[in-house]
């Protein structure tokens, strides 16, 4: 039970940034600044893949439908590595809590993921580049900020992060009409990429 909180929280941010997650709590890990991450997120091949994909996102993340194909591609990798994680921080390989842990952190990462990529729909509905980049920037920072609270606090930092996730979900309702012009813009021009394909000739009739 006492390690519910910390499993929530990076969950939360898995959905986020599942890279900044494994690259920060290995980093913390591996400095000696926390004893609560496990010892498979601190390995040397671990904190080098996470820190090269961590970068790869950090780039694609502000650039404008980029990121909405980044988020396509990472629907399934981002709630699975936020039950990998929830999982190895609850030990006791195959146990009940290890699983109870996996499906919090697995479940919670998803929403946290629905919350991001339906948010980047309605921010590329605008036509400058810049909300993109302020986006991106504040979801890397909360990352960070909360992660590293999390270590310290892991109570305060699961409520925080329970508070995110809640405005996040109101924040989707409120922008569904800017969501579904995204979806229809990207739609047209899927529709007009195939029109070139085929010569630009609209079928008879």
């Amino acid at each position: 039970m006492s390690v519910i909180p910390l499993v929530f929280t990076s969950g939360w941010a898995s959905g986020i940034n599942a890279y900044a997650v494994v690259l920060l709590l290995g980093l913390f890990g591996a400095t000696g600044v926390s004893d609560e991450v496990p010892a498979a997120l601190q390995r040397t091949d671990v904190l080098i893949v996470a820190g090269v994909l961590f970068l790869c996102e950090a780039v694609a993340d502000k650039i404008p439908y980029v990121d909405s194909l980044w988020d396509t591609a990472h629907t399934v990798i981002r709630p699975v590595a936020g039950a990998v994680v929830a999982a190895l921080l609850a030990g006791e390989s195959g146990s009940l809590p290890e699983l109870a842990a996996g499906a919090i952190g697995g479940s919670t990462a998803l929403m946290s993921h629905l919350v991001k990529a339906g948010t980047r729909m309605a921010v590329n509905t605008s036509p400058e580049p810049f909300s993109n980049i302020g986006m991106s920037v504040a979801e890397d920072l909360g990352v960070a900020g909360v992660i590293t609270f999390a270590l310290f606090n892991p109570v305060a930092a699961a409520v925080i992060a329970a508070v995110l996730l809640v405005l996040g979900i109101v924040a989707l309702f409120f922008l569904a009409s800017r969501i579904r012009r995204f979806l229809r813009r990207r739609a047209q021009r899927r529709e007009e990429k195939r029109l070139a394909g085929t010569g630009g000739h609209w079928p008879p009739g």
